[in-house]
């Protein structure tokens, strides 16, 4: 059994067990969180659920284990010939979440 879920912009596949990387914070490590944004969801006996654009009455359920951080990104500009340049970065914030359970 999967789900394909729509979180940050990004579509994730996660199964009872997982460890999904959700962007940004979400709640307290060690509270219960449902995420309603599912795409498709896979069922036991092979049934295949696909929404328009999500899937009535589905949810994931999974438990905060804790946040992390993503790799240091870097922007360089750059203007030739004009000794203009400009760096910048980022690190983006993420929260590590453990599915426990996928409701149809």
């Amino acid at each position: 059994m999967y789900a394909i879920i729509q979180t940050g912009g990004h579509q994730l596949k996660v199964s009872p067990g997982d460890v999904a990387r959700v962007a940004g914070t979400v709640a307290e490590p060690g509270a219960t969180v449902t995420l309603e944004q599912v795409l498709l969801v896979e069922t036991e006996g092979g049934e295949v659920i696909a929404g328009a654009p999500y899937v009535a009455n589905a949810r994931i359920v999974g438990v905060v284990e804790g946040e992390a951080r993503g790799p240091k990104i870097r922007v360089f500009k750059k203007k030739r010939r004009k000794g203009q340049r400009k760096t910048k970065g980022h690190r983006a914030v993420y929260t590590r979440v453990r599915v426990t359970d996928i409701v149809v």
